[in-house]
């Protein structure tokens, strides 16, 4: 946590975990944007090295650390390192950008050739063998402008958006990130621009991306992927924890995550450390005990993927 990584400067940490792995004899193969080791395993754990700019600065108390990115996704980092000492015979991978573009992932498929991954982000330790798919999308309403005293005579641009948002939102889970128009002169809106974020069920972005084209407004998709399911790398995952004295239980990741990409070519599920609601913000925390937990839940999976 000493190390600040916001997005896009990733520089500093990269070479404290690069110089950590070969103090300790691994072989590190390094690309621009992410860290390999034990590249010819067929099994994966990954973390991202980024966090979102600085909100909180660490602290300890109580058996919590607080601080920007000690849930997402420093507590990971640091059970993997830790475990990463002690010899393990599977990939780590560690990637830059999660935050931003997912620049770490997307260029570790060309560079991999393994089966499965566990992408490691804050789930609380429960399984996430659900994992929603997302539209991140920039619309630009325009309305007609008129005086605000006679606004039957215009179009409010803000309103459409307002609107627009009620009505999909009775079909799909939105969220409006950010919305931008009027101003103080006495005059309803000619423009309004809004970030409209959409948290998919698997299989459901054709639908929601036909209901998105009916909208009238001027539209730049920034994302937009499906949901998916784990395979069988969530039962590798399941019997390591058990292996470790604990009983697995499972939950649903709504966040986009590099898991995301690396989908498109290995079977992947996600799990770790921390408490993604309020991670972003002030109030973001891990519970020491769930890195404790997931080092020996990662000790475990050594040599246990190769029997599946």
């Amino acid at each position: 946590m000493g190390i600040p990584s916001p997005s896009g400067k990733e520089g500093e940490i990269k070479e404290f975990v690069r110089n950590f792995l070969e103090e300790r004899g691994y072989e590190v193969f390094e690309s621009e944007s992410f860290l390999l080791v034990n590249r010819k395993s067929e099994f994966v754990v990954a973390t991202h090295l980024d966090t979102v700019p600085i909100k909180a600065e660490f602290r300890i108390e109580d058996g919590f650390a607080y601080g920007t990115g000690v849930a997402d996704a420093k507590a990971s980092l640091t059970a993997m390192l830790e475990v990463a000492e002690k010899g393990v015979d599977y990939a780590m991978a560690f990637f830059c950008e999660e935050e931003e573009t997912g620049k770490g992932s997307k260029e570790f498929l060309s560079y991999w050739n393994g089966k499965y991954a566990v992408v490691m982000e804050p789930t609380n330790l429960r399984i996430a063998s659900k994992h929603f798919g997302c539209i991140e999308a920039d619309l630009t309403f325009k309305g007609f402008p008129c005086h605000a005293s006679m606004p039957e005579h215009g179009t409010n641009a803000i309103e459409k958006a307002i609107n627009t948002y009620l009505r999909l939102s009775k079909k799909f889970r939105v969220s409006i990130l950010r919305i931008d128009g009027g101003g103080y002169e006495y005059v309803i809106p000619e423009y309004c621009t809004a970030r409209f974020d959409f948290l998919l069920e698997p299989n459901q972005l054709s639908s929601a991306m036909e209901e998105l084209r009916k909208v009238d407004a001027e539209i730049v998709i920034l994302e937009a992927v499906d949901g998916f399911y784990s395979g069988k790398v969530a039962e590798i995952l399941a019997r390591a924890i058990r292996n470790a004295g604990f009983e697995p239980e499972f939950t649903v990741m709504p966040s986009w995550t590099d898991a995301c990409n690396l989908v498109k070519k290995f079977d992947v599920v996600v799990w770790g450390p921390g408490e993604l609601r309020d991670c972003h913000t002030t109030r973001e925390k891990v519970d020491l005990r769930e890195i404790e937990i997931a080092k020996k839940v990662l000790w475990k999976l050594n040599g246990l993927w190769k029997e599946f």
